[in-house]
């Protein structure tokens, strides 16, 4: 059973447009939605993990020729997705839903990319997270993900108005547990940012590509 995060999920369903808007430029995560883009064999299956509103990653890869499916926990950021990229498949789920066996099953796939959903989640939530990940891909599966750097842990915080909760690590821990799930950590990248719509300072976020081990 997936845990309660109603909060959440209202949250984005309230900043829905907001979004893009506020995080207009995405460098990090274009990068690495490209690189994965790149290297992956035509028509691959991609699962993006917190899809938001299909913008960038989903419209990026459906443009590049591969399957999209996209899941995302906010029925209002489903809804633009659908919009914005309606070539993907989108389906309202809670990374803790996801399977790729049995009932609702979403099949095994060749890449994941999974970008600021962890940060989501409370710690002791984020390796089974990765263990789920894990499980969807095919054997030398091909994953992005993305986090904030920071050592915190269920922290609530102001985002765009609204509260939420969120978690991270520094980037050694963040390897660390990215590992122990059974991944390959084959590459890194970090990026300063700060929102447009904020006089917030810049955070640090750590892009990782892996490799299912």
């Amino acid at each position: 059973m997936a845990p309660d995060r109603t909060g959440q999920a209202e949250a984005f369903d309230a900043i829905g447009r907001q979004y893009d808007a506020a995080f207009p430029h995405k460098e990090g995560q274009i990068a690495a939605g490209t690189r994965l883009a790149q290297v992956l064999p035509p028509h691959s299956r991609v699962l993006d993990v917190g899809c938001g509103t299909g913008m960038p990653t989903a419209a990026a890869f459906v443009a590049a020729g591969h399957r999209v499916t996209g899941v995302d926990m906010s029925g209002g950021m489903l809804e633009l997705a659908r919009e914005n990229v309606p070539e993907a498949e989108f389906h309202q789920l809670d990374v803790a839903e996801l399977r790729a066996e049995g009932p609702g099953g979403l099949g095994h796939f060749d890449a994941i990319t999974c970008f600021f959903t962890l940060l989501m989640l409370p710690r002791k939530e984020i390796p089974y997270a990765l263990g789920t990940l894990h499980t969807l891909l095919r054997p030398g599966g091909l994953l992005a993900l993305s986090m904030v750097e920071a050592d915190l842990d269920d922290a609530e915080i102001p985002f765009l108005g609204h509260p939420i909760r969120v978690s991270g690590y520094v980037r050694d821990d963040l390897r660390q547990i990215v590992g122990e799930a059974g991944f390959d950590v084959t590459g890194e990248d970090s990026y300063a940012y700060a929102p447009a719509s904020t006089d917030a300072p810049p955070e640090y976020q750590l892009f990782l590509n892996c490799q299912r081990a």
